[in-house]
């Protein structure tokens, strides 16, 4: 059994390996305990729960489909890897908590009219809110785990899937706090209202993802990594940083999930030789990948054409030719 596991994850490092894998099933668990307290108290709270324990699942199972592809090493026919299916894992992790939410409110609602037309109000109080309180904390653990795991290996895959636990633990809150004002009040309403917030609450964080997710898969420029290039680069411009160079434009970088791809055009002294301006080129990618940490940059060298450029004298001067 394990041999098929690991070979799905033949490519993925072992530590995001083994977070989406216990995402997965501890989403199994915890959706068969809100699906016993929804049975068992008919609380439309529990249920708005319970419904989006069927996205964990289903966005976990998806996640780790999207780790194991963009892993995979660049072939021919995707020359720049396969790291942008982060993005479409974290689009359809979205779509699907917004989904999920548009059927709680649709339930919520309903709870509401059924409370009118003198329907029976929630039963069974104390068991739902004891199991509906272990899916809060184990949800709101292995949440901060994903989160961390995200960010340390640099996935927005696993960081997505740890903020949408996040976000469960938090609505699972919400059931703790409507069932306690139904269970010491009496107002049965409280219960339909807790489902209300908890939908309006996912869908902002499920526009979250999709928005995140739409931005990398339309390359937006990131405004940190802009920084950090610029800073980078006009240190070799107008810094003492060597190598010295004469300016750069045509600055561009995009993400493909975890991966960066930087490009620009490097300007040097026109007296240079092809091999000191690929040197200095390459030396420059090289501090520029070591930033960035998983990517690629390109330099294109072009000869300045600037009279009174400063740099061009200063620039590595000792290498000029005699004539």
């Amino acid at each position: 059994m394990l041999r098929p596991i690991r070979n799905f994850f033949r490519y993925v490092p072992p530590t995001e390996a083994r977070a989406v894998m216990i995402s997965v099933f501890v989403g199994l668990a915890m959706l068969g305990i809100k699906t016993l307290a929804y049975l068992r108290t008919g609380s439309a709270a529990i249920l708005s729960d319970a419904l989006e324990g069927i996205v964990n699942v289903v966005a976990s199972a998806f996640a780790a489909y999207s780790l194991s592809t963009a892993h995979r090493p660049a072939d021919r026919e995707h020359p720049y890897g396969h790291g942008k299916i982060e993005f479409l894992s974290a689009a359809f992790e979205g779509g699907m908590i917004v989904l999920a939410a548009l059927v709680i409110l649709a339930e919520a609602a309903l709870g509401m009219w059924r409370i009118r037309r003198g329907a029976p109000t929630v039963r069974e109080i104390d068991y739902g809110l004891l199991l509906i309180l272990v899916a809060m904390i184990v949800h709101g653990l292995l949440g901060l785990y994903l989160v961390r795991s995200g960010k340390r290996n640099n996935s927005l895959t696993l960081e997505a899937d740890g903020w949408h636990l996040l976000a469960d633990s938090l609505t699972s809150a919400t059931v703790i706090v409507a069932l306690l004002v139904v269970r010491f009040t009496g107002f049965a309403y409280a219960d339909p209202i807790g489902a209300l917030v908890i939908g309006a609450y996912i869908t902002t964080t499920g526009w979250h993802l999709i928005r995140r997710a739409a931005a990398g898969l339309m390359d937006e420029q990131d405004v940190a990594d802009e920084k950090l290039l610029t800073d980078l680069l006009d240190a070799h411009v107008r810094g003492d940083k060597p190598p010295r160079v004469c300016s750069y434009h045509k600055l561009r970088h995009r993400h493909s999930g975890r991966y960066h791809w930087v490009d620009f055009h490097l300007m040097v002294p026109a007296w240079w030789d092809i091999r000191r301006g690929h040197e200095v080129a390459s030396s420059i990618e090289y501090e520029i990948e070591q930033a960035i940490a998983e990517g690629n940059a390109t330099a294109h060298v072009e000869p300045c054409k600037d009279e009174f450029c400063s740099s061009c004298t200063e620039a590595g001067a000792e290498s000029q030719p005699d004539v």
